[in-house]
């Protein structure tokens, strides 16, 4: 039960991740009425996960002052790790700090080095900082700050009843730096998480999700019980993360068995971990010195942001270019009129003077080009359904394209689109790499 008395005592047992009960508390009406999604649940959740803890229960919770207090006096009666997010900042509409303090017991005091900082900062972006402000400079008498370097409101810690509370701000550029920096090494310290990630992840592209299965089952059955494996599909990628639940396996044989199976998949291996396929195709781009530029319509920039995601993009990207309209095709790009009037917009040959215009305007070494009908309700032009792709790919070695067909909304032909296109380049990278020739029996060549 929550203790009336101010009291702070240390965690009342080593918890280990197996017996810890965590519980999140997300707050906002905006996540109730749809405004905003509920993407700190699928953060926490999944960095939780990566150290080998569960995430038992997720409220969504209003603002009000009632609400809160009933919500949170459930949670500590029966969660060892309560993490709150959001109602920090200076608002009439942020009340968790308050409301908590009394359900908890505790005084709020002023720091006056929080004070100092907000003012800091909005010195630094030259703006008058209002009275409200500092209110985000009250703490738990008896807690921690969590200094936030992306925001005014900073995240609080309390140990109290053999538990621990965390309470974050609500943004995620905010939050989510605070929690991998500052919260998940706190929590691994007491012993509640992992110190390393609790599987080896093999993310890998081109391979369904049962097809992977089947591919890989000979190696499981030879492991047997004391190997645990999971599998998330994703829009073009599928992870697949071998674990040892009991103990059986330690790390270097979890590293083993996740080898065997990347030998086994070949090219249809990414990575190891989380890695998107842009970052590693940024690494192997980096790596053999070369630059991409990218040209698309169908995906609307879509393409060149997942680049421009990646640190340090200027290393090795060179620019994308948003064409829709034929003009802009041959404006910025010299696509020959008479082409797209005889093949279309939407074709091999356009795709491919698409991309080879990129690569030339842009001085790059590859280039990739995406055209398409997205998701227009009716039939594109030529007899293409709609979801119908074009990719080209363009290299040292040559340049090709390649048709392909994604029915479905248009936001999921687009995201699909990107990632055949980028799994295609990771795939010609990694041959250029090892000195291979791209197989024809993959891609069609078009003269």
């Amino acid at each position: 039960m929550v203790s009336d008395q101010n009291t702070t005592a240390p965690l009342s047992r080593p918890l280990t991740t197996k017996h810890v009960r965590y519980e999140l508390i997300t707050l906002g009406d905006e996540l109730l009425l749809g405004l905003t999604a509920n993407g700190h649940l699928t953060f926490i959740g999944a960095q939780l996960g990566r150290r080998g803890a569960l995430l038992n229960r997720n409220v969504t919770i209003t603002d009000e002052a009632d609400a809160i207090a009933a919500q949170f006096r459930e949670s500590w009666a029966r969660a060892d790790v309560i993490i709150t997010t959001g109602g920090l900042g200076p608002t009439c509409d942020d009340r968790t700090r308050d409301v908590i303090a009394e359900v908890l017991g505790q005084k709020l005091v002023f720091d006056e080095t929080i004070k100092l900082a907000i003012e800091e900062r909005f010195a630094r972006f030259g703006r008058k900082m209002t009275d409200n402000n500092l209110k985000q400079a009250y703490v738990f008498e008896r807690g921690e700050v969590l200094p936030n370097a992306n925001g005014t409101a900073p995240g609080l810690w309390v140990e109290q009843d053999g538990k621990v509370l965390v309470m974050l701000p609500g943004p995620p550029n905010e939050l989510q730096p605070m929690f991998l920096d500052q919260v998940v090494p706190r929590l691994a310290a007491r012993g509640c998480l992992l110190e390393r990630e609790a599987y080896v992840q093999l993310r890998t592209a081109g391979i369904g999700e049962s097809a992977l299965e089947t591919k890989l089952q000979p190696i499981f059955d030879r492991i047997g019980s004391s190997l645990s494996v999971a599998f998330c599909a994703h829009q073009g990628a599928v992870d697949c993360r071998v674990s040892s639940p009991g103990g059986q396996l330690n790390a270097a044989d979890l590293e083993a068995v996740a080898a065997e199976c990347a030998q086994l998949l070949g090219d249809d291996f990414v990575c190891y971990g989380h890695d998107s396929l842009a970052r590693v195709c940024a690494d192997q781009l980096r790596a053999q010195e070369k630059r991409l530029a990218v040209v698309e319509t169908a995906t609307g920039g879509l393409l060149a942001n997942v680049f421009t995601e990646v640190c340090g993009a200027c290393k090795f990207f060179a620019g994308g270019v948003v064409c829709c309209s034929n003009d802009a095709k041959m404006q910025l790009l010299d696509v020959p009129e008479c082409l797209l009037l005889q093949h279309g917009s939407v074709s091999d040959e356009a795709a491919v003077a698409m991309a080879t215009g990129a690569a030339e305007t842009l001085s790059a070494d590859y280039a990739l080009a995406v055209t398409g009908f997205a998701g227009a309700a009716e039939t594109g032009a030529g007899g293409n359904p709609v979801g119908t792709i074009f990719i080209a790919l363009f290299s040292p070695a040559g340049v090709w394209s390649k048709k392909l067909s994604y029915p479905g909304p248009r936001s999921t032909v687009k995201v699909r689109a990107v990632n055949a296109a980028l799994d295609w380049l990771r795939r010609e990278l990694v041959r250029a790499q090892r000195g291979e020739a791209t197989p024809a029996r993959r891609i069609s060549a078009m003269q």
